[in-house]
């Protein structure tokens, strides 16, 4: 290579910042003038500070549990609080978003911001157990445009519309190096975090979830509880030689399925007869984003976004990953599938 060739190489450029793509997205929204875009960036600027926590937790004795639960009765990590206080704390200081929907509380959150246009729902720290032995975690959001009228106190109709009512949804992967991939209805993007330069740069534009895979991902302990058609369907990935693959992390194995192909499966089991995965700000927001990137969500018999939450946190089988091995799974699945 000359040495124009090697100095072209080392000054190529970085790429297209969020702030950037989000801004040019924001012809999506005619109803929007700005707080779509500003709305996504309190989201990123709340996953920095996270991931800053993430990175130091070892020392700053914030790994481990906090000695509490949620309100499902789950242990809660210390990082569950601190996420869950860091992401609430830039919604309602954005002004953008009217109430908040969060794993790790009980009630709807009403932000005080009620002129805001937006609902969130979000997982803060999916997987936080997995932080005292290293392993990638994640954050999961989905947004909705509110139904109550604006100007007054948020409503929970608008956060139990539907996951066909989303208007955008995403995960933030916090591992070797830290992603948020976004759909705004219009594919699946990709951006990387660049630390010492404290922004996220498009990465993996237009990215695409491959047909078929080679990768099932289930946590194979609960087997002998899971109903009939799907032990059915764990058999044929056997048979056919696929790898099994489970992290524990559900952005993690949802991130490497999306990259490689591959299935997630949470069914329902007798300990979990609903499953345990809560549609509104795990299974809903996943769903969207896979269905962008190619690939199908059901929970067992349905679509997922087909479904109307009638409950806050309430929980569904999941089913999600390659378009051809989705609906391969469902063929092995009976009448049981969903019950148990």
């Amino acid at each position: 290579m000359t040495k124009v060739g090697q100095i072209e190489q080392l000054v190529l450029p970085i790429g297209t910042t969020l702030d950037r793509f989000i801004n040019a997205q924001q012809s999506n929204f005619p109803f929007a003038r700005g707080e779509f875009s500003q709305l996504l960036r309190d989201i990123a600027i709340a996953s920095k500070i996270v991931n800053r926590e993430i990175n130091r937790a070892g020392l700053a004795n914030i790994a481990g549990s906090v000695g509490t639960t949620n309100s499902f009765g789950e242990e809660q990590q210390k990082l569950d609080v601190v996420a869950n206080v860091r992401f609430i704390r830039a919604l309602k200081l954005g002004g953008e978003v009217c109430a908040i929907a969060s794993e790790e509380d009980e009630e709807l959150i009403d932000t005080g911001n009620h002129n805001g246009k937006y609902v969130v729902g979000i997982d803060p720290l999916d997987g936080s157990s997995n932080i005292d032995v290293n392993v990638a975690v994640g954050t999961i959001f989905s947004i909705y445009r509110r139904v109550s009228p604006i100007g007054s106190p948020p409503t929970m109709e608008d956060i139990l519309q539907g996951g066909n009512k989303q208007v955008a949804a995403g995960y933030i992967l916090y591992g070797s190096s830290t992603m948020m991939v976004l759909t705004s209805g219009s594919g699946v993007d990709g951006f990387t975090y660049e630390p010492s330069l404290g922004e996220y740069y498009l990465s993996h534009p237009g990215m695409q979830m491959p047909a078929k895979g080679k990768i099932y991902s289930v946590n194979e302990s609960g087997f002998m509880q899971f109903p009939q058609g799907v032990r059915d369907y764990i058999n044929h990935c056997h048979d056919q030689n696929y790898s099994a693959r489970y992290i524990g992390s559900f952005v993690a194995d949802f991130h490497r399925n999306l990259l490689k192909g591959g299935i997630f499966m949470y069914p329902q089991s007798e300990k979990a007869p609903q499953g345990k995965l809560r549609l509104i700000y795990e299974c809903f927001p996943l769903a969207f984003l896979v269905e962008q990137a190619g690939g199908a969500a059901i929970d067992g018999e349905k679509r997922i976004l087909d479904i109307v939450p009638d409950k806050l946190h309430q929980r569904s089988p999941l089913f999600i990953g390659s378009s051809d091995m989705v609906k391969d799974a469902q063929k092995h699945f009976h009448s049981d599938c969903v019950r148990v």
